[in-house]
């Protein structure tokens, strides 16, 4: 079996792609990995890179170049989705490593260093660690986790509408290779927290506070689309979080109530301010 299965979604990457292609083949393992790119019918030469990439390392690389953009076509805030999930369906491995095609690793001993704490702590579905963040606009870089970050978290930490995973960062045990995606999933904008969410519920998710990868913001990212200023946006982020609390069974209702409750203000919020 495929140890792990590199996941790369990506649309009109061309400027980055070949930096995060670079990256994963640099990765020095015990074990066989892949890398499965899904090019969503970029109108760049992205496909090209790809293609040159994936002929070059036929035995690493399996690409899936569309010719028509999966969609959704609309809603805007689910742009890329059907994507995404066609690829993290693809996966073979027993654990999948997320990195879209405009972020990078930069830790050649990244994948080893989460197989390792995968492997050897079984409670944990997920393992992340720190990512550099820095800006197309020229704005500071940072770090994506601060000091203070817990060594292991857990869903209830997620319930409360706490983001502290870089999406590059990511390394989960591969549940979806047997089991479908939660009902939920499908119509909840924010995929990565859906994604995440689910892996929680299985298992505990554990940091390692090491810089291994960059995460770029730039005017391309769908962090600009899915802000929290958008009203859609907001109130489809308030429906995934109600989906999810009869999904775990209302288990965790006092912390998701906190949640649906600072949704609802912010609701107000942006409601008041639109003319």
């Amino acid at each position: 079996m495929m140890k792990v299965s590199v996941c790369v979604p990506t649309y009109n990457h061309e400027a980055y792609i070949a930096q995060m292609l670079d990256g994963a083949l640099q990765q020095q393992t015990t074990f066989p990995f892949e890398i499965v790119v899904g090019d969503d019918a970029s109108t760049d030469q992205a496909p090209a890179i790809i293609r040159r990439y994936a002929e070059k390392y036929p035995d690493r690389i399996r690409a899936y170049l569309h010719t028509t953009n999966l969609g959704p076509a609309s809603p805007r805030e689910f742009a890329g989705r059907n994507n995404v999930l066609f690829l993290l369906k693809a996966c073979r491995g027993k654990y999948v490593a997320l990195c879209e095609g405009d972020d990078y690793w930069t830790d050649p001993y990244k994948l080893q260093k989460q197989v390792d704490f995968l492997d050897t702590h079984v409670d944990f579905a997920i393992c992340h660690h720190n990512v550099r963040v820095t800006y197309e606009d020229g704005s500071p870089e940072h770090l994506f986790n601060l000091p203070s970050q817990k060594a292991v978290s857990t869903v209830e930490d997620l319930l409360r509408d706490e983001w502290f995973m870089a999406t590059a960062s990511v390394m989960y045990r591969n549940y979806f290779l047997t089991e479908d995606f939660a009902d939920w999933h499908a119509q909840a904008a924010a995929g990565d927290w859906a994604l995440v969410i689910q892996l929680a519920a299985r298992g505990k998710i554990g940091y390692l506070n090491e810089v291994m990868g960059v995460y770029r913001k730039h005017r391309g990212g769908l962090s600009n689309v899915q802000a929290p200023t958008n009203a859609w946006f907001v109130r489809n982020r308030r429906e995934m979080f109600e989906n999810v609390n009869a999904w775990l069974g209302y288990r965790h209702d006092a912390v998701v109530q906190q949640t649906l409750t600072k949704y609802t203000e912010q609701l107000r919020i942006i409601e008041r301010a639109t003319p």
